[in-house]
């Protein structure tokens, strides 16, 4: 697949290397770094080169493979605990996004499973990256698919607020809360989108905005601190936000913000959505409490490019994440449908299916 600005796809094989998207210089910026070891994988996920939960696993599971095409031995034992140290060192990148442990998951039992050879592995290894890349542009769209079929029904066209990006960019190349953005769009019904701004990484304005713009759907941008008043304005028919982890019982992390819009939803009675693969759940955590939540340089919150925002003395938080009660959200839409939270369990035996 060669990269292309009329479609969006974060993450290709390409030159026999992996073409990234660079999303740490758009939207003035359409640009792609390529990527040949897995180090650099690693750096890309790390400083959000790439970024997204369906988008890093995918990122990921390329990564493994360059790591692997880099081991030279044909000890087929030295070759798998060569791999586990390239595995670790992609694990270490970002912990709250679980795709990215999925996919890592998947591909070292791909390489245990094998019979072959070393360099049979590498090829079968190679496949699977492949495999995950585009399972997950059809799951997407599946995800839009079902979103459609809970978003309100009015006598007018919808107009949904969506917090930071889980767009094109995101994930293979459709999205999953744009994904349902996107369905409800060429369905004709859609009206507008309202977009967060998303601090202090400012993904809904410079990613969620840009991704509308090219297709030419239409988006109001607001700062976080507003949601709630256009809530209370009537401006917002439904919120649909993406997910980097939900624990079995539907608690879900999200982009640092989230929380607070899915409590203004609540208070005015609009529905709240989730939208993700099901391989973004981790059926191994009861709930949210044990969701681990990164923490980021808080140069992200006292600087904006080269000006300072803050006097010095100033102490800094800046957790990337927070936890959405399952109470709150209305309903998870994944590829297998829209179900209420409590329903994910009966999920559980799903998560590996393609």
């Amino acid at each position: 697949m060669t990269p292309s600005t009329n479609q969006v796809y974060p993450v290709i094989w390409h030159n026999n290397s992996v073409s990234l998207i660079d999303q740490t210089r758009l939207p003035n910026e359409y640009t792609f770094v390529a990527i040949h070891r897995s180090e650099d994988m690693a750096q890309a996920i790390k400083t959000m080169i790439v970024r997204g939960a369906p988008a890093i696993g995918i990122a990921a599971a390329y990564g493994l493979y360059l790591g692997a095409r880099e081991i030279e031995t044909s000890d087929r034992q030295e070759f798998l605990t060569h791999l586990e140290k390239v595995a670790q060192l992609l694990r270490s990148t970002r912990p709250t996004a679980v795709n990215l442990f999925w996919a890592i998951g998947r591909m070292l039992k791909t390489a245990h499973e094998s019979l072959g050879t070393v360099a049979e592995i590498k090829e079968i290894l190679f496949e699977t990256a492949e495999a995950i890349n585009h399972e997950d542009l059809q799951t997407c769209q599946m995800i839009g698919d079902h979103g459609l079929t809970v978003l309100p029904s009015t006598p007018e066209k919808l107009t949904l607020l969506t917090h930071c990006n889980a767009g094109a960019l995101a994930t293979a190349g459709y999205g999953t809360a744009l994904g349902v953005v996107r369905s409800a769009w060429r369905e004709n019904r859609l009206a507008r989108v309202f977009a967060d701004e998303t601090r202090p990484r400012l993904q809904g304005a410079k990613l969620t905005t840009w991704e509308c713009v090219q297709e030419g759907i239409p988006v109001t941008l607001i700062t976080d601190n507003m949601a709630a008043h256009c809530m209370q304005q009537g401006l917002i028919h439904a919120v649909v936000v993406g997910a980097d982890r939900i624990a079995a019982n539907g608690d879900t992390a999200n982009k640092i913000g989230t929380y607070s819009v899915a409590i203004a939803a609540k208070a005015h009675n609009i529905p709240f959505f989730v939208a993700a693969p099901l391989s973004t759940v981790d059926f191994e955590l009861s709930d949210g409490s044990q969701i681990p939540i990164e923490e980021r340089n808080p140069e992200e919150i006292y600087q904006v490019g080269d000006t300072i925002l803050t006097p010095s003395g100033v102490e800094f938080y800046n957790p990337a994440f927070d936890v959405t009660p399952a109470e709150l959200i209305t309903a998870i839409i994944t590829e297998k449908g829209a179900f209420a939270p409590g329903n994910l369990a009966k999920y559980q035996l799903q998560q590996y299916v393609s």
